[in-house]
């Protein structure tokens, strides 16, 4: 499994980081994380690019994670694709229907399939072999555990937006790579985001092998190896700062 970090910022892009957006892809398949502002055109420079991506998977409903949902269905219907999966929490079906009402010309335009999962299901998406559980964030959302296929065990987890808790770390433990969100370096007070000291001592005892800090607001510039430090008091693992463009590949 090879994972491409699309945007690793927040509600607050930088000129270096776009919002929320994952890339997943293992031999012909191909599954997108998040889609948050940004993530198109970072899509638009991989191999697969947005005509290889035809399924979507959502974490949760803020706008910067799922801001280029509509651009990039209209990319792939110019690119002349005819089918668009949607994946997501309960209230995605809502988002999408209201999204479409809007801009009403879209409709039709590709096979667009909406399909709503709650906390606990295991599935398979877009070939991949899927685990969630729920977040700690200012609204409902779910973190993923994912597998090459539904009979192999997971090696790469992503927790969405969500306060880090002992409870994220068990749900991640045996996946070598986690992608946690570390918003705000320890001088923020913040609730719903966890800052690197927080981070670390949720994961005291994880057996995590790299944990990569994304979703990183303007705040974390300049911070960053202090950061990797703090977690890394508590954290036995390699600690990485997640950056736009990064390759990541799991065996």
């Amino acid at each position: 499994m090879e994972v491409t970090f699309l945007g690793t910022g927040s509600a607050m892009p930088t000129g270096d980081r776009m919002q929320t957006g994952l890339l997943l892809t293992h031999e012909d398949r191909r599954l997108l994380v998040d889609c948050g502002s940004g993530v198109l055109h970072r899509l638009a420079s991989t191999d697969a690019g947005y005509e290889g991506v035809s399924t979507v998977l959502l974490t949760h409903l803020h706008l910067d994670h799922v801001a280029d949902l509509l651009p990039l269905l209209k990319a792939r219907w110019l690119a002349g694709e005819e089918h668009l999966e949607v994946v997501g929490p309960v209230g995605t079906k809502a988002l999408l229907d209201g999204l479409i009402a809007v801009h009403g010309y879209l409709d039709g335009r590709v096979d667009l399939q909406v399909r709503e999962i709650v906390a606990g299901e295991d599935l398979t998406v877009a070939g991949f072999g899927v685990e969630s559980r729920e977040t700690r964030h200012s609204i409902d959302g779910l973190a993923y555990r994912f597998a090459v296929d539904a009979d192999s065990d997971a090696t790469f987890a992503f927790s969405g937006d969500t306060e880090a808790f002992e409870g994220m770390a068990r749900f991640v433990a045996g996946c070598r790579v986690v992608a946690h969100d570390c918003s705000f370096p320890d001088s923020v007070d913040v609730d719903g985001h966890p800052t690197p000291s927080e981070l670390g001592a949720a994961f005291a005892d994880s057996d995590v092998e790299h944990l990569y800090l994304t979703h990183l607001y303007p705040h974390t510039e300049g911070n960053h190896e202090e950061m990797c430090a703090t977690v890394g008091e508590s954290f036995d693992g390699e600690v990485h700062v997640a950056r736009d463009g990064l390759r990541v590949t799991i065996s």
